[in-house]
């Protein structure tokens, strides 16, 4: 077992609220276009990517450890909140 330094921590927590961001910020077009009756031809992909970028990244954080993992994790749980928040505001 090795140690996680504070600023690969750091790393690791940035990597998964940029992880969220991008997963949320797709999450959020997707709906938005399903409440506009958008064609499938118009979300699907965003449905695919949104997949695609989650499961490829946490599985490369995955592969340093269970300690940058649920570093991401955590970080990916702040960006749900606050995407939360944003949305619940509008």
């Amino acid at each position: 077992m090795s140690f996680i330094g504070p600023t690969e921590a750091a790393l690791y927590l940035t990597a998964g609220m940029v992880l969220g961001a991008v997963y949320f910020a797709l999450l959020l077009r997707t709906v938005r276009l399903h409440a506009s009756q958008a064609a499938a031809i118009r979300f699907m992909p965003l449905y695919f990517l949104r997949f695609a970028a989650g499961i490829s990244g946490f599985w490369l954080i995955a592969q340093q450890g269970a300690g940058p993992l649920l570093l991401a994790l955590l970080g990916f749980l702040i960006a749900r909140m606050a995407f939360q928040r944003r949305i619940g505001s509008e």
